[in-house]
C-alpha cells in the first residue's frame, strides 16, 4: 500500500520531517527525497503519488487537490520537492509555488498538460525548478524528482530551452553594474544556460567536476538564485546568453 492509498487528498503521510541537506548550493537531501503532490485530477494525483512512493529513495509526505491545501501541507511536512499542477481550483500552482517558497527550501516541479502553456515563464519566475507533462512515463517521473532534488534544471523534452529563451527575450532586463561574478563564474553560468551538465562543463573548461560544482554553488549564492533553472533564466534575461534565432 502506498502513501497515496494511506493518505486522503489534502493530508500528510504522517512521516517525521527531515528537511533539506544543510550543504550550501545544489545538493540532494541527506535522506529519502520527501515529495508533496498537488493536482485537482484524482487519477493523476493518486497515480503520481503511487509511482513515487514505490521508489526506494523517495517518500510521498502528502497529497493535495488544490494549491491552497498544498501550501498548508508544505508548511507542515517541509517537502524537498513539490509537484504542483499549474491549473487548480482555489489556488493555482504558480501562486502556491510563490507562497511555499516564502517559507520553505522546497524545489518546485510544475505539472502541465500543454508544452506551450502561457504560464510557463510566470512559473519559472515564481521559482519553479522545472516542468513535467502529465503524460510523463513512470521512470521519467521518478528521475525528474531526483534531478530537481539535487539542484539541476528540469525541462520535459517538449518544453525546450528555446521556449525559455523566447520568454526571457521578451522580458530582457539589463545586467546590473558591478557584476558580482568572476570571469570564470560567468563562463560557467553561460555554459549552464547552454544546457551543459557539470561533467560537460568540466570537460569544456579542462577542470575537475568538483571545481565546477564549487563555481556553481558560488554563482548561485552571489546572484541569490535557487538552482540551475533560475540560473538559466537569469543568463537569458541579462543577455549573458542570447536566444537562438
Amino acid at each position: 500500500m502506498t502513501a497515496a492509498d494511506r493518505s486522503p487528498a489534502g493530508s500528510a503521510a504522517g512521516r517525521p520531517a527531515s528537511g533539506m541537506s544543510s550543504d550550501a548550493g545544489p545538493g540532494a537531501p541527506a535522506g529519502p527525497i520527501r515529495v508533496l503532490v498537488a493536482d485537482d485530477q484524482p487519477i493523476v494525483l493518486r497515480g503520481f503519488a503511487a509511482v513515487l512512493d514505490a521508489q526506494p529513495d523517495i517518500t510521498v509526505v502528502g497529497t493535495a487537490p488544490d494549491g491552497a491545501q498544498a501550501v498548508l501541507l508544505a508548511r507542515d511536512t517541509r517537502p524537498d520537492v513539490a509537484l504542483l499542477d499549474i491549473r487548480m481550483p482555489e489556488m493555482g500552482g504558480i501562486e502556491a509555488a510563490r507562497r511555499i517558497l516564502e517559507t520553505e527550501a522546497t524545489r518546485i516541479i510544475m505539472i502541465t498538460t500543454f508544452d506551450l502553456d502561457d504560464y510557463v515563464y510566470d512559473a519559472l519566475t515564481a521559482g519553479a525548478s522545472g516542468f513535467l507533462l502529465k503524460d510523463v512515463r513512470a521512470n521519467d517521473l521518478a528521475e525528474a524528482v531526483r534531478t530537481v532534488a539535487r539542484g539541476d534544471a528540469l525541462l520535459a523534452p517538449r518544453i525546450t530551452r528555446r521556449l525559455i529563451s523566447e520568454f526571457a527575450r521578451q522580458r530582457r532586463r539589463p545586467r546590473a553594474d558591478g557584476d558580482p561574478l568572476t570571469p570564470r563564474e560567468s563562463e560557467v553560468l553561460r555554459l549552464i544556460a547552454q544546457g551543459l551538465s557539470n561533467a560537460e562543463i568540466a570537460a569544456a573548461l579542462v577542470v575537475t567536476e568538483h571545481t565546477v560544482k564549487t563555481h556553481v554553488a558560488r554563482l548561485l549564492a552571489k546572484l541569490g538564485l535557487r538552482d540551475r533553472t533560475q540560473a538559466v533564466i537569469h543568463a537569458y534575461e541579462t543577455g549573458l546568453v542570447l536566444p537562438r534565432s
